[in-house]
């Protein structure tokens, strides 16, 4: 086992010799927080034909980070890249023994069962965009819908799967993993952190997210008023008759 990036979390966990590391690079908290918002607005909007196009941009934009996510899963910083914290079911299956035996292993980086779990998220947010744009551009029959809403409530009882085991994991090795995912630091060895946190890449990220809502803000359809929308349902009506 990589005892850099895992070992027992015991009273000498945190010895003289600890530190507080970056472990987390800008790129990787910047997509954390926005996904997360992203999901959480489009959810909300999702029953709403008033918001249909804020909803229909979230779901944009949450593809797009997930895109930018798994190429920076293979070219980014340590605990960024997917070969860093991916591991197979017996793995995942071993961590999560320990912590029923009441010895759970400490990670630097994402611990096996919230990798897994952050995985599917990603593999569903794809899932999710794809038909989401399928439905949009009438692409497909009916059946997409509801395809495209039970696919994003096992993501969403997915996301609550992953906020309890931020909870729990906090409570088990004393550490505030909310506030590391914020400022990008944890405690460790030294030599276990990363050198640079990457802003650069984040800003960019950020500055297309942004220009991206712009565009869509510029793009959209202004909204009908009253009278137009009476004329609109008339003219309807007698095409229809």
């Amino acid at each position: 086992m990589n005892t850099s990036s895992a070992y027992r979390n015991n009273k000498s966990t945190r010895d003289t010799t600890q530190r507080r590391i970056l472990v987390w690079d800008a790129p990787v908290r910047l997509f954390h927080w926005l996904f997360a918002a992203c999901f959480a607005g489009a959810w909300l909007t999702a029953e709403s034909e008033h918001w249909r196009l804020v909803h229909v941009a979230l779901g944009y934009t949450a593809g797009g980070l997930v895109i930018f996510r798994l190429a920076w899963g293979l070219i980014g910083t340590k605990y960024a890249r997917f070969s860093s914290f991916v591991r197979g079911p017996s793995y995942v299956g071993r961590y999560l023994v320990g912590i029923l035996r009441g010895h759970p292993q400490r990670h630097v980086g994402h611990n096996p069962a919230g990798a897994a779990v952050i995985v599917a998220m990603l593999a569903l947010a794809c899932a999710v965009t794809v038909t989401g744009w399928a439905i949009f551009n009438d692409v497909g029959g009916n059946w997409l819908g509801e395809v495209h809403e039970a696919l994003a409530s096992i993501m969403l009882g997915l996301v609550g799967v992953h906020v309890a085991g931020v909870v729990v994991s906090s409570w088990l090795h004393r550490e505030n993993l909310v506030g590391a995912m914020l400022s990008g630091y944890k405690f460790g060895q030294p030599e276990e952190g990363i050198k640079r946190a990457w802003r650069t890449v984040a800003a960019i990220v950020l500055a297309s997210v942004l220009m991206f809502w712009w565009w869509q803000w510029q793009v959209a359809p202004a909204p009908m008023t009253p009278n137009a929308a009476a004329t609109a349902h008339q003219t309807a009506s007698e095409d229809a008759e």
